[in-house]
């Protein structure tokens, strides 16, 4: 069965009887009803190749007329240079240090906030505090903790501090921890 095929391929290879490749068409190329699909086929002949072309001498580039910057739009120009009151002109003013605004504000406060107890039959609060090296610390509205710290309010989940002289104000969330 097998030599039986072969032989059939061998005989329409050599008679040129075989299905002829064809370049798939495009799925939005039609045949009208009055066209054949041998025109199709009448470009099978190479391009004309014109290597004399090759040879000849190419025109070099132009200076000047290509700008890569074309569609950026044009720099506005200076201002004009204004001569100041006191006759001083603008580049050869004196500029004067910036002044500093006052003392640097103290540092943040390094305590957390980690609970609230209160006295049974009494409304005071008593904030309890840490700075995660010692003992807890406790203090109420009005007092102080640790000899530098002024306790100004004490709310259910925050507590507003301040350095005894009144600066510095900070509040604290409760961290539970």
């Amino acid at each position: 069965m097998l030599l039986l095929v072969l032989g059939v391929a061998g005989y329409w290879a050599l008679n040129g009887q075989g299905p002829s490749p064809r370049p798939p068409a495009a799925s939005n190329q039609r045949t009208l009803p009055g066209q054949s699909r041998g025109k199709q086929n009448a470009g099978d002949t190479a391009p004309a190749v014109h290597l004399d072309a090759l040879q000849r001498e190419r025109p070099s580039p132009a200076d000047g007329e290509r700008n890569v910057f074309r569609f950026k739009p044009k720099a506005a120009p200076p201002p004009p240079s204004a001569s100041r009151p006191g006759g001083s002109s603008p580049s050869t003013a004196p500029i004067a240090p910036a002044a500093p605004a006052g003392p640097p504000p103290p540092p943040p406060i390094m305590l957390k906030f980690i609970g609230v107890m209160e006295q049974p039959g009494t409304r005071v609060r008593i904030a309890v505090l840490t700075d995660g090296q010692g003992p807890p610390m406790f203090g109420s509205e009005g007092g102080t903790v640790a000899g530098r710290y002024r306790v100004i309010r004490i709310g259910v989940e925050s507590i507003e501090l301040s350095y005894l002289d009144g600066r510095g104000r900070q509040t604290i969330r409760l961290t539970g921890g």
